[in-house]
């Protein structure tokens, strides 16, 4: 759990460092800008991400993903409680998220994320893909503040909304219903 704090720290030290760069301009009204907004919000597809397979040897791309399925990206910490209730939750839901693709990213150490991986028999549900993000690119991509953050994407790798803190299964399903009756 100390992990995940100190992941949370960097987090919201990069968040600030980042919102406080730019220089000061001389005085110009207020206008609603594409650069305050999170790159995710910017373009609002899967993106593209580099994650290290468990087997330490290979990578897991977007292009990995099967075409024409839901997708969530879900960014965790292997020792966050909140993630693992939400793991947990997924898991217990299987059979309402069979058809979506699951990648569960992390920045923690490997060992975290194998020892995650047996604990909770990932391996076992093959819409379910684990990686780290050894670049630390999804957190900043994101401006993930709490864990565990979903991302949800629809059948075309459109964004249909982002959550951050555990989630119902049912608040996860519904968003992606919302979304199919707007279509």
């Amino acid at each position: 759990m100390k992990k995940a704090y100190l992941v949370l720290f960097a987090l919201t030290g990069y968040y600030f460092a980042s919102a406080q760069s730019t220089p000061p301009t001389t005085a110009q009204p207020a206008q609603a800008s594409d650069q305050n907004l999170a790159p995710y919000q910017r373009n609002p597809i899967i993106p593209p991400f580099h994650l290290l397979k468990l087997d330490s040897a290979t990578y897991l791309t977007k292009e990995d993903l099967k075409k024409h399925r839901r997708t969530i990206v879900m960014f965790f910490s292997p020792d966050c409680d909140h993630c693992k209730h939400q793991t947990e939750s997924i898991l217990a839901a299987g059979d309402k998220f069979k058809d979506i693709e699951i990648v569960m990213a992390t920045y923690q150490p490997f060992e975290e994320l194998k020892e995650f991986n047996t604990h909770y028999r990932i391996f076992e549900h093959p819409n379910m893909k684990l990686g780290r993000d050894e670049k630390f690119v999804l957190a900043p991509f994101y401006r993930i503040r709490n864990l565990p953050y979903l991302a949800l994407y629809d059948k075309k790798g459109n964004l249909v909304t982002t959550f951050e803190g555990t989630q119902k299964v049912e608040t996860i399903l519904d968003a992606y219903d919302k979304k199919g009756k707007e279509e």
